[in-house]
């Protein structure tokens, strides 16, 4: 008996043992957070996820708008860090920046600054909407392929080549906005993503800088290092974790662009799954099975692991809203918008000029007639960009990639009930509002892994 009570005991304290290191092992499984942090052109946010993907803190501030001139638009970097100083800093009055386990950042396609090897900016960073080098666009359009994201007057090639001209720099980094903010993090500003260097030129298929670049003299060591998105490129420098309370320990993994981080957050993940953004501008993207180039179209692919995003995106959106209306009087037309159509054949643009479908930078805007009605002249609007995304879509099925399955909706516009009715109709798919859609959850995704 003595023995049976015994081997009972042992029993007892080897389950309690076991219950106890299973309890810690789950302790610290739950204590590892995950931070994102997005850069968009106005503002900076950040969200902490745990290890259940649940959103645990969030932080934001506000960016000064990046100084515009024409085609000139560009921002001062040291802008984009004191911001990313505040929010991490606000996440501190939060939670314990300590159990940050993993970190990425993600920011505005096609932002680009050159800096030196310590990271000291050479340049101001010039905005994805900078459109100044034209000059550079045609060297590039005369050397590089097709299929290349670098064309365009703001692409980040082409930025790269007015600055390198205008600076009349010999030696510099190339980093887009997110890839210099990870520097600032890490100490090493010789790292990009596969997202954010497609408009510099590197070549998502073959996953390398191509050969073409030497024409246009673009020294390669400007160049960073790329990898794919979630790639852990260092950790924390003991300098920056000094300065913003996190550890030394935690993980500075590869970001993304804004776009990508938003389409992430979503939760699409199947081929077919759509994700379209309405904000200022009208954003679209299906994830497919194989890439789809297509220039004369404004149609590009991102790498997402072995899958791609096809995409493109239309001038058309919530800015030509403003321009005709307060965000007051938009709110207040919403729920009277009806199920009837219009019958009026808009075009909505906020200034002449279109990237996607129809690729014509004298793209006129068409809204006219204008009816006396404001409502009426809302809603055709309306029906006017829902029929912008089914073309769009359409077109991304002719070049290949899949018609949508279903498409999820971000952005601010998401939240109009009758827009998205209409949009419906227009698509034949079913549109949904997702329960994320903030691009810094998307990056707190990347951070965190699979």
């Amino acid at each position: 008996m003595a023995r049976l009570d015994s081997i009972k005991d042992y029993s007892r304290q080897m389950l309690n043992a076991s219950l106890a290191r299973h309890l810690q092992k789950q302790e610290q499984h739950s204590a590892s957070l995950f931070l994102g942090i997005d850069l968009g052109t106005s503002g900076c946010r950040a969200v902490v996820i745990d290890a259940r993907r649940e959103v645990v803190g969030k932080a934001g501030v506000d960016l000064p708008l990046p100084m515009r001139d024409g085609p000139r638009c560009e921002q001062d970097p040291a802008l984009w860090w004191r911001a990313v100083d505040d929010v991490i800093r606000a996440l501190g009055e939060q939670l314990p920046l300590a159990h940050i386990t993993a970190l990425a950042v993600d920011g505005t396609s096609g932002s680009v600054l050159l800096c030196d090897e310590a990271g000291t900016p050479l340049t101001p960073g010039l905005m994805y909407n900078d459109s100044r080098a034209q000059d550079e666009a045609r060297r590039i359009a005369a050397v590089a392929p097709p299929a290349s994201g670098a064309h365009g007057a703001s692409s980040g090639l082409a930025k790269l080549l007015h600055l390198q001209t205008h600076y009349q720099l010999r030696t510099a980094r190339a980093l887009n906005q997110a890839e210099w903010i990870a520097g600032r993090l890490t100490g090493r500003y010789d790292c990009g993503d596969e997202n954010n260097c497609l408009k510099l030129g590197y070549d998502v298929i073959e996953r390398r800088w191509p050969a073409w670049l030497e024409q246009l003299d673009v020294p390669t060591n400007w160049l960073p290092r790329v990898v794919p998105p979630g790639t852990a490129i260092g950790r924390v420098a003991p300098a920056a974790a000094r300065l913003l309370g996190l550890s030394e320990q935690t993980w500075v993994k590869a970001g993304t662009t804004d776009s990508i981080a938003a389409f992430l957050a979503t939760g699409a993940n199947d081929v077919g799954e759509a994700v379209t953004s309405l904000g200022s501008t009208l954003v679209l993207k299906v994830l497919a099975e194989r890439p789809v180039f297509s220039p004369p179209h404004g149609v590009y692919s991102h790498r997402l692991g072995e899958r791609w995003l096809a995409g493109g995106a239309s001038n058309s959106g919530g800015a030509v809203l403003l321009q005709y209306f307060t965000r007051a009087e938009l709110a207040a037309m919403t729920p009277r918008l009806s199920d009837a159509p219009t019958g009026l054949d808009y075009y909505p643009l906020p200034a002449p000029g279109e990237r996607f479908p129809i690729n014509d930078p004298q793209l006129a805007p068409r809204l006219t007639p204008r009816p006396a009605d404001p409502l009426r002249f809302f809603q055709g609007m309306l029906e006017g960009m829902a029929a912008i995304e089914a073309a769009g879509y359409r077109l991304l099925a002719e070049l290949g990639a899949p018609y949508p399955l279903s498409v999820r909706s971000v952005g601010g516009g998401a939240a109009n009930p009758a827009w998205s009715r209409l949009r419906e109709r227009a698509l034949s798919v079913s549109v949904s509002i997702p329960m994320h859609s903030d691009a810094a959850y998307g990056a707190a995704l990347l951070a965190a892994g699979p």
